[in-house]
């Protein structure tokens, strides 16, 4: 197949030019076509996958193309919008539609940049703003700008003082509550996987958002989410370090929950291991599943170490479930039966005497 010509002329926008010019690696390029037809982009063999508006997927890259377009609010929440495409739409009208200025900024092939919302000076002061005040129809903006503050937490990006404005006006009008607990999670795991997610938590708390995500965040849990991220780098270790204190109130998805449900349970016995008796220690080795999930034990181990920061313990359950560990357990089976005794009792008894060994 021949490279298909792409009938209007294009820009690179978005993520992929603002980390361009911080420096920063790109995954993905996104871009933007002006002055063309859905029917003239399908006729150069690209593939549609946008219902709402018209984005294609070029047939050899597979990058993303989206016409030019405008939008209008119709409807509560983040998808209630109309949006509408014509070869007479400018790149300017298209890029103000845009969430912040350093995302409103604009590439050509010959690597001319167009900026009408001086996204590249806001860019040099470490500034994130919003393009217009179309910013206050989508909720889900409110997310997105803490995550770019994490994203960008290795230069100190501040949110101007308009903008953090319009952000907690937002919140007091209720408008995150139009938000699937499921988009909001999208957002949350993302921002986990920053170098600074920390940020993320703190930008919502500043705007008022952090009620509906983490109501009993604390100080500590932000400086157990930084050691984690230091120690460890796992999506389901830094959230469970940071929410260990309570519950969160939007659904997580079942290999987050469950991580966090055993910390916010354990994490006391992990911090007070060495004092406890045998019988809870046992309980607490035990509620790790340690022989059959052991990846979750660690998991569970990297996160209470993180909030406690207790080597000790650290080091006493690792040999503890070592020890645990040698213990021949078909053949105390086999014993077990032999005396007429019940298996699992008979195994409990040979752990119990191991701890007090320990």
């Amino acid at each position: 197949m021949k490279n298909p010509k792409i009938p209007g002329k294009i820009y690179l926008v978005g993520g992929a030019v603002r980390d361009k010019i911080l420096g920063l690696p790109h995954k993905e390029s996104d871009y933007v076509v002006i002055g063309t037809t859905p029917e003239a982009m399908a006729e150069q063999g690209f593939i549609p996958v946008g219902k709402a508006f018209p984005v294609f997927l070029h047939p050899k890259t597979h990058e993303e193309y989206a016409l030019a377009r405008t939008e209008r609010k119709i409807s509560r929440g983040h998808q209630g919008f109309n949006f509408y495409t014509d070869p007479s739409i400018t790149l300017e009208e298209d890029l103000i539609r845009r969430d912040l200025t350093i995302n409103a900024i604009a590439e050509d092939h010959d690597g001319k940049r167009t900026d009408p919302y001086q996204g590249q000076e806001d860019l040099k002061n470490h500034i994130l703003r919003h393009v217009s005040q179309a910013f206050s129809e989508d909720p889900l903006r409110i997310f997105r700008v803490a995550r770019f503050r994490a994203y960008l937490g290795r230069f100190n990006f501040t949110i101007a003082p308009e903008t953090l404005k319009l952000m907690q006006d937002m919140v007091a009008q209720g408008v995150i509550n139009e938000l699937s607990d499921e988009r909001i999670w999208q957002e949350l795991e993302k921002a986990l996987n920053t170098t600074h997610p920390e940020l993320f938590f703190t930008t919502l708390k500043e705007v008022g958002a952090l009620e509906s995500l983490l109501p009993k965040l604390t100080e500590q849990g932000l400086n157990a989410l930084t050691r984690a991220k230091k120690n460890v780098d796992d999506q389901h270790i830094s959230f469970a370090s940071l929410s260990f204190e309570g519950p969160y109130l939007k659904k997580a998805p079942n290999d987050f929950a469950d991580l966090h449900e055993l910390v916010m349970q354990h994490y006391m016995a992990f911090a007070e291991f060495e004092t406890l008796n045998p019988n809870k220690k046992l309980t607490l080795l035990h509620a790790l599943d340690f022989l059959r999930r052991p990846n979750r034990a660690e998991n569970f181990l990297a996160s209470c170490y993180a909030i406690t920061k207790n080597t000790q313990s650290l080091h006493a359950i690792r040999i503890a479930i070592k020890t645990l560990k040698t213990l021949d357990r078909a053949q105390l089976s086999k014993e077990a039966k032999a005396k007429g005794i019940d298996i699992k009792s008979y195994i409990a008894e040979a752990e119990n005497n191991l701890m007090k060994n320990n």
